[in-house]
């Protein structure tokens, strides 16, 4: 061998000898840990300026690490979030919005799989929930509640991808149904007398307490966040791993879980990064940050962060690591229903102003949730409402017709009180929101303007792009249907001949504003048409417009017709929006027998079974009591208030 050419080879040996001997030592790529946790809003922290709270481990993280002061969960229910966080897409492009139900979608869009085929071990402590009919454990190298980046199945060097998630803020803390036997929270530093309630709440001594609970859960929480950092420090890891730690959405006091207000989608939103891994940052640290962050942005960031290639399909934009993008100028949000209210809204924010649309905006924000409105405040917002004494117009705002837009500006009105969609001055401002929101629809492609029934047993995602669906001509019915004006009755009226039932729907949900609104004085015959229509999504909807536009009576008769069990859950749900109307509380009782035979006969143990239903009515009607409800869950509601909800999840 020429003698050039076998130094050459020699010198080659021994720098690769080098590097493999380093690599045994030193990991090539970062560990990425993520703690989730449930419920639980930015305001509730340390970091984030509450001084009523103790959360000493994850302000600690915030002060050495980037803080993320204008972070989204995407959607402000676990599952749509969650589903929107490991697609790296809005949830309403792939039909995985409706919480939480799964749906058939597209194969190939859980990004751990790409984590998993670049040798990074994935484990995840079983939270699942991501809205697909797909293998949701199949992406992860383990997933159940013992899973673990301890496993001994882990190389030693092999880097990891870990999620765990705690239950122990969940709203299931909360959901006591009263205050009987609730332990003292100053045993955990919490003076519930000195405690300052967010302004749009009511002045209440059970939100006082709610919201001691959820600052208690906090606390907890920062002690759960808390064992992860001793576990990798005693295991050599705390050197080499990324912490991620965030919500999975806004917290359980009312209005703010399920719901686009700032309550419902900000979230803490902390990374930790050892000094090694400090590059991958590509901001100062430590820092906070305002930039628009949320979940769509999520998987980018962390494939960005292990050195993966970002797939086309994904809609969010990687915010750190080498394929780290400019800040986003806005930020958009989605919920699709509450439950058995299907109720889509959307959202969109600069960081300054934020703009909501109501699709449906008779569907007031105070139709019952039956697990959320097991919270004692929630059942004291309702008392406190219907009692009449509520002088405070800002209190009664959930039980108030939405408005079809709302405009707030968020750092003079961070409670999102003061609604600027139909002052003057700031047209031009509403106008470039309803803009960015419209585009953003048809961006997406949006498929949360079809109805859940609509997406059982098919692929919505292909069925809309092998068949050319009219996308742009639903969405424009849609914003038509929400803010429907008199001359577009004929307009409407037509649509209800048009086969695509997603076109019909929304016709009706427009002469539904329209009638309630008293611009749709006759009843069109058309209309009569529809109640006979086989999904009651349809029929129920139409039955609402039918009872303002003069046909009370066939309305009720249809809707108090309990005999099928599943179909009478969406007749509910129309019910308590009109019961919601005290106008209509004297044709309802014309029913009252049936309603009360509903409650007492048809299940009501579960969050939506139908006699819960009835007995919500009942109580907006003034026949029973908001308490009543759910009288048949006191003795639980004694033990929760003695016990706490802790995480089952650990290192």
């Amino acid at each position: 061998m020429n003698s050039r050419l076998l130094l050459s080879t020699l010198t080659m040996s021994c720098v690769t000898s080098g590097l493999i001997a380093q690599n045994k030592n030193q990991p090539d790529k970062a560990n990425i840990l993520c703690l989730a946790f449930e419920d639980t809003s930015a305001f509730l922290f340390g970091c984030y300026g509450n001084d009523q709270v103790h959360t000493p481990h994850i302000d600690k993280l915030a002060r050495e690490g980037v803080q993320f002061m204008n972070a989204w969960s995407t959607a402000p229910q676990s599952s749509p979030a969650r589903s929107s966080l490991i697609t790296g897409s809005y949830a309403t492009t792939y039909g995985m919005d409706v919480h939480p139900v799964a749906h058939i979608t597209p194969k190939n869009i859980l990004f751990p799989e790409l984590l998993k085929n670049a040798g990074y071990y994935c484990t995840n402590n079983s939270k699942t929930h991501y809205n697909t009919k797909l293998n949701n454990k199949s992406c992860w190298n383990d997933c159940r509640r013992e899973a673990t980046y301890n496993h001994s199945d882990r190389d030693a060097l092999q880097p990891f991808f870990s999620v765990f998630n705690s239950e122990a803020s969940h709203m299931g803390r909360m959901r006591t149904f009263h205050m009987e036997g609730r332990r003292d929270y100053l045993q955990e530093g919490i003076n519930i007398d000195s405690l300052v309630l967010p302004l749009h709440f009511p002045d209440l001594p059970e939100m006082y307490s709610d919201y001691a609970a959820h600052l208690e859960a906090a606390q907890d929480i920062d002690k759960w966040v808390g064992t992860f950092l001793a576990d990798l420090e005693e295991r050599g890891l705390s050197e080499n791993t990324i912490i991620f730690v965030y919500s999975d959405h806004g917290g359980c006091l009312p209005r703010g879980k399920g719901y686009l207000y700032e309550t419902g989608l900000k979230i803490p939103f902390v990374v930790y990064f050892p000094p090694k891994w400090k590059h991958l940052a590509k901001t100062n640290i430590p820092s906070q940050q305002k930039d628009l962050v949320g979940f769509v942005d999520f998987a980018p960031t962390i494939l960005s962060l292990a050195g993966v290639s970002i797939p086309e399909s994904m809609q969010g934009k990687a915010f750190m690591g080498e394929e780290k993008q400019p800040a986003q100028e806005y930020q958009y949000a989605f919920a699709t229903n509450q439950l058995h209210h299907y109720m889509p809204v959307r959202a969109v924010t600069d960081g300054k102003y934020k703009y909501i649309r109501n699709y449906i905006p008779y569907r007031r924000t105070s139709l019952r949730n039956y697990y959320q409105w097991g919270m004692p405040a929630n059942i004291a917002w309702d008392t406190y409402v219907f009692s009449g004494k509520n002088e405070n117009p800002i209190w009664n705002l959930p039980y108030e017709i939405q408005p079809s837009e709302l405009l707030f500006d968020l750092e003079s009105d961070p409670w999102e009180m003061n609604n600027l969609a139909a002052t003057q001055e700031y047209q031009d401002v509403l106008e470039r929101f309803r803009e960015k929101a419209s585009m953003h629809i048809r961006k997406t492609h949006d498929l949360g303007f079809f109805l859940p029934s609509s997406r059982e047993g098919v692929n919505i995602y292909s069925y809309v792009r092998e068949g050319h669906y009219p996308l742009e001509d639903l969405y424009n019915l849609v914003e038509l249907a929400s803010s429907a004006q008199e001359k577009d009755i004929d307009d409407l009226l037509a649509h209800l001949k048009n086969p695509l039932k997603e076109f019909r729907y929304w016709a009706v949900v427009g002469l539904g504003n329209l009638a309630q609104a008293g611009y749709l004085q006759n009843t069109p015959q058309e209309l009569l048409e529809i109640l006979s229509e086989e999904d009651p999504y349809l029929s129920v909807e139409a039955a609402y417009a039918l009872y303002y536009s003069g046909a009370q009576e066939k309305a009720l008769e249809y809707l108090v017709d309990f005999d099928n069990a599943e179909s009478s859950k969406m007749k509910f749900s129309i019910l308590e929006c009109l019961s919601k109307d005290k106008s209509t509380h004297s044709d309802l009782s014309q029913f009252k027998d049936r309603l009360l035979y509903a409650a007492e006969n048809m299940p009501a143990q579960a969050n939506e079974d139908p006699g819960l239903m009835a007995k919500g009515i009942l109580a907006d009607m003034g026949i029973i009591e908001v308490k009543d409800i759910y009288s048949s869950f006191y003795e639980q509601g004694v033990k929760l208030n003695k016990g706490r909800r802790i995480s089952r999840s650990k290192p």
